[in-house]
């Protein structure tokens, strides 16, 4: 029992020894063969300076861009000002729900429209020394970014290059083609807003035209200029009833694009909507007698008037449509020239005054560090080939290796 644990403890002294004598190996073979690990590991941090030195200079240029706010409108408070609350005051106003347009934004910038008018203007496929836009398209790529900060919820346009103030050109290049884009572009609440009321503006416009040339050419049959002031005070009422009706279905069918169909605002149009109606019905009576005499009875106006009647009614009515739409349009060009299309630029972007790449001191020591762990490992694996040589079971084994893994 005895010698069994004193064997054990022999093997275990031996296994030791045996383990520090192979790192004191691994010292021994990096010792012999210092001349080479030290030649190598110069020769490979010389040449890394004078590859290091001889990389051009590059110089980043950032451009920060606020992008524009949609979540209040300037022209709900001034149309219900303007209207006294009326028609069309809440379309001006809200957001809608719509997201936050950040990312639309910034995917615009990256737009392929937007690139290739940046490549055009500053000449980047000779720069580049591509020969096909979309080989230029990548380059430029490769060097601009365009990000949304997380935090911030800004734009940040980073563009880098050896020439700093061409750099910088480029940055704020791409904030002067985003604004071309986007000036033909509805991208906001706003302006799709704006183009939907422009529409319904001509249309509004054409349909009052005719309406005052066909009351002149009544005025001019029949002789009658104007009509007693109780009937003209109906017709004018009534008149205004019917616009702001057609005008609160125009800007449910405006939010309709905007909003679904249980948005409170939306909710709210259709029960003012409602409101206005029975208001006309009580006036002008069913929407039948509205499309036929409308506002006065036949009775109670001469028939030589009553064709004067019907033409005056349509200009009142035309003019209320007109006015209204006008106003909503109006109240629209002024949301999109505030939150549109019209970005802020916070920072512009200025040449830089110092290099951003390439770090030369850390490219030298990482390429040593990595020449000298190379050489440290060449000279071991060296060291053991020749051991392995010299081994006749070894070198035995390794021709049985190599035997094997040759191809025949």
């Amino acid at each position: 029992m005895i010698q069994v644990e004193a064997v054990g403890k022999t093997q275990e002294i031996a296994s030791r020894v045996e383990g520090e004598y192979s790192a004191l190996d691994i010292l021994i073979v990096l010792a012999r063969h210092k001349r080479f690990i030290m030649r190598f590991t110069v020769g490979a941090l010389v040449l890394a300076a004078i590859v290091s030195f001889i990389l051009p200079n590059e110089y980043t240029a950032e451009t920060l861009v606020l992008p524009p706010n949609q979540n209040s409108s300037t022209g709900s408070a001034l149309l219900s000002q303007v209207s006294g609350g009326g028609a069309l005051a809440s379309l001006a106003g809200g957001s809608l729900g719509l997201k936050n347009p950040s990312e639309m934004y910034v995917s615009l910038f990256r737009s392929r429209t937007v690139e290739d008018t940046v490549i055009q203007r500053f000449g980047l496929m000779a720069r580049y020394k591509a020969k096909r836009m979309s080989d230029a398209r990548q380059e430029l790529e490769d060097h601009a970014v365009v990000l949304l900060g997380a935090k911030d919820g800004l734009i940040r346009i980073t563009v880098r290059d050896r020439d700093p103030r061409l750099a910088a050109e480029i940055a704020n290049g791409y904030v002067d083609e985003f604004r071309k884009l986007s000036a033909n572009l509805a991208i906001t609440e706003a302006s799709q807003r704006r183009l939907f009321f422009q529409q319904q503006l001509v249309e509004a416009k054409n349909n009052l035209a005719a309406a005052e040339e066909a009351m002149k050419s009544t005025q001019q049959s029949t002789g009658l200029l104007q009509i007693d002031s109780q009937a003209r005070s109906l017709i004018e009422a009534a008149a205004m009833l019917r616009g702001q009706v057609v005008a609160k279905q125009v800007q449910i069918q405006a939010m309709r694009a905007f909003a679904t169909d249980d948005n409170p605002e939306l909710i709210a149009a259709r029960e003012q909507l409602g409101a206005l109606q029975a208001q006309l019905n009580k006036l002008a009576g069913s929407e039948q007698d509205a499309n036929s005499a409308f506002i006065v009875p036949k009775g109670k106006v001469p028939e030589a008037g009553m064709e004067y009647i019907r033409k005056f009614r349509d200009v009142k009515y035309n003019e209320t449509v007109f006015e209204l739409i006008a106003k909503q349009f109006e109240m629209a060009k002024l949301d999109e020239a505030r939150q549109g299309a019209v970005i802020q630029v916070a920072d512009v972007a200025v040449p830089a005054d110092k290099k951003t790449s390439p770090h030369r001191v850390i490219i030298v020591l990482l390429v040593t560090l990595i020449a000298l762990a190379v050489a440290g490992l060449w000279s071991i694996l060296f060291e053991g080939w020749a051991r392995t040589q010299q081994n006749p079971e070894q070198f035995s084994k390794m021709q049985s290796l190599r035997e094997l893994l040759s191809i025949k």
